[in-house]
């Protein structure tokens, strides 16, 4: 397995919180199942510059490796709370960003 960090942002408006806490609820385990590190979420990001995400929930959380990124989206109990997400929210990405490999030293 690598040991190259990967990083999961997400832009998404909540337009049924009931609905969004019951995928809240289930996601944080399955994360740290696969190894991911909740970083951060923000409702009122701002852009310094260039074109802007649209309004709404910026979250960032990263894995280890992009093995355990991709087993975390994959793992079906992940799929089956992510419906909640997809019914609570509008999604407008969720992109995983490949971090830098070790340096040499």
């Amino acid at each position: 397995m690598s040991d190259t960090p990967c990083y999961m942002i997400a832009n998404f408006r909540v337009h049924d919180a009931d609905t969004y806490r019951k995928y809240e609820k289930g996601f944080f385990p399955i994360l740290k199942r696969h190894g991911g590190t909740f970083f951060t979420y923000d409702d009122k990001h701002e852009t310094l510059e260039g074109k802007s995400p649209r309004e709404g929930r910026i979250v960032i959380f990263m894995f280890p490796s992009e093995e355990n990124a991709r087993a975390w989206w994959a793992d079906p109990e992940y799929q089956a709370i992510s419906e909640h997400r997809r019914a609570g929210t509008e999604m407008e990405f969720l992109t995983l960003i490949h971090g830098l490999p070790p340096r040499d030293k």
